[in-house]
């Protein structure tokens, strides 16, 4: 469980031994400390982990009403229903009014059987229709056309090939194309989310570390450990995952390949080694060390050589580093003024270190959205700890989250939306929300989640 930060007085003990710090660190680094220090419970209790359910809690004034027709199907296909799929994708995203099947009277899957006044007239602005075939043996083509209502002409139209395991994310694919045609916006929808999940009751816990679908669905762990598990990490081409691991008791931080299982131990040092935060290009971590003498510092590792550069020296608390997307600057938290602040340093000259968040007194785990134009951190606001938004070039701060412990804020790889996790009472629960706040999402399970980590593009 992460321990509620307090920006009064939190205790920061150095190695050990030095005396308490004026300090409200982010949870997952004090969980860190904490438990090198044996000062909290090892392992915390939970419930049997279930599927994450999308649900939405808040939407558009005015969604986009759209006919998700049942895709005409082969029977290669298994049965599986494309289009429920995508209308289930479009309608969580809170800004689509998908038409109710039932409320369908025809059901054609290609551009020239739409008779478009009717579409229009039972008040739809679009019409999408699909059909699935079969080519050659385990081979599937998903094929589909958007058809706008008010001109009668089609938006677009598109091909998918997938097979019978793959018919799912064919299918998130297929919003993907909807969601881009009709807002502009890449869709990120046939995207997946890795978190932290634990399960049991003392003394029989388990910690996983899960990747899942965007929507939640098609869970699978990659790590299952007795002993906590932290701080994941994707790199940019969506092949590995970085995360801490205590299974040793100590502090230490492990890359992993999703397609092949293997893990490598890259940073097991004395004291802290925590929040890995992989470089654009995939050859460094940028990662939060301690050493034997206790200070906390934002260090370069070389993954090809183990070499290590140490980009600051400062006797604040320096940590939870992250990438611009161009690989010249890094964001991090330090608390050198005072309090814990965003700053950002120059990878090429990281004695060049600039103060980036300046509106409360805890601003703390920043994240950098895919075009480098915003960064989303925790901030306090009023006695809740919520995510916010910040635009970089005007310095403009919008709070977006409206929980009393939001934290581990990470952007989808469109920069549409940002997850987080959230505290109520003694669950967590992972949430989402747009980065103009308009829609915000629930994804509910019966278990403890936490520190989301929504991953790359990869196709």
């Amino acid at each position: 469980m992460n321990p509620t930060p307090n920006r009064h007085t939190m205790p920061w003990l150095r190695g050990g031994a030095r005396a308490v710090r004026r300090l409200a660190a982010a949870p997952s680094l004090l969980l860190a400390v904490a438990l090198l220090l044996g000062s909290v419970p090892l392992l915390a209790p939970g419930v049997a982990r279930a599927d994450l359910q999308v649900l939405i809690t808040r939407g558009v004034s005015n969604p986009i009403p759209i006919a998700v027709v049942p895709f005409a199907q082969t029977p290669a296909d298994g049965g599986f229903d494309v289009a429920a799929v995508v209308q289930h994708d479009l309608q969580s995203s809170g800004r689509f009014r998908p038409m109710a099947r039932q409320d369908m009277r025809a059901t054609p899957s290609t551009a020239a059987q739409v008779q478009v006044a009717d579409w229009r007239a039972a008040g739809n602005d679009y019409v999408l229709v699909g059909r699935m075939s079969s080519p050659s043996a385990g081979v599937l083509d998903v094929d589909c056309d958007l058809i706008n209502t008010a001109t009668g002409q089609p938006v677009g139209s598109k091909r998918f090939v997938a097979n019978v395991s793959s018919l799912r994310n064919a299918a998130h694919q297929v919003s993907d194309f909807v969601y881009q045609q009709i807002l502009g916006v890449r869709g990120a929808f046939a995207t997946r989310i890795a978190y932290v999940s634990l399960t049991g009751a003392p003394p029989m816990q388990r910690y996983q570390l899960i990747v899942a679908d965007a929507d939640g669905e098609n869970p699978h762990v990659i790590f299952d450990s007795p002993r906590p598990i932290m701080s994941p990490a994707w790199s940019a081409d969506g092949q590995w995952i970085a995360y801490v691991s205590f299974e040793n008791r100590l502090s230490a931080v492990y890359v992993q390949r999703l397609s092949t299982g293997e893990r490598r131990l890259v940073s097991a040092r004395a004291g802290v080694n925590d929040a890995p935060a992989f470089s654009p290009d995939g050859k460094q971590l940028a990662l939060t060390l301690s050493g034997s003498g206790g200070n906390l510092d934002i260090w370069l590792l070389d993954l090809a050589t183990q070499q290590l550069t140490r980009l600051t020296d400062d006797p604040s608390i320096d940590t939870e580093p992250a990438w611009s997307p161009d690989g010249q600057s890094i964001y991090f938290t330090s608390d050198r003024a005072g309090g814990p602040q965003i700053y950002k340093l120059d990878v090429a000259n990281p004695a060049r270190v600039e103060r980036i968040t300046f509106g409360s007194s805890y601003d703390a785990h920043p994240v950098v959205s895919p075009d480098g134009k915003r960064i989303a951190f925790i901030t306090l606001d009023g006695n809740n700890y919520r995510i916010a938004v910040q635009d970089l070039a005007s310095g403009t701060v919008t709070v977006l989250s409206h929980g009393h412990l939001d934290q581990s804020p990470s952007f989808a790889p469109n920069g549409a939306t940002i997850i987080y996790t959230s505290r109520d009472g003694d669950m967590d629960s992972l949430q989402t929300v747009s980065v103009d706040g308009l829609v915000t999402q629930h994804l509910s399970d019966q278990g403890g989640v936490r520190e989301p980590v929504w991953g790359p593009f990869t196709n």
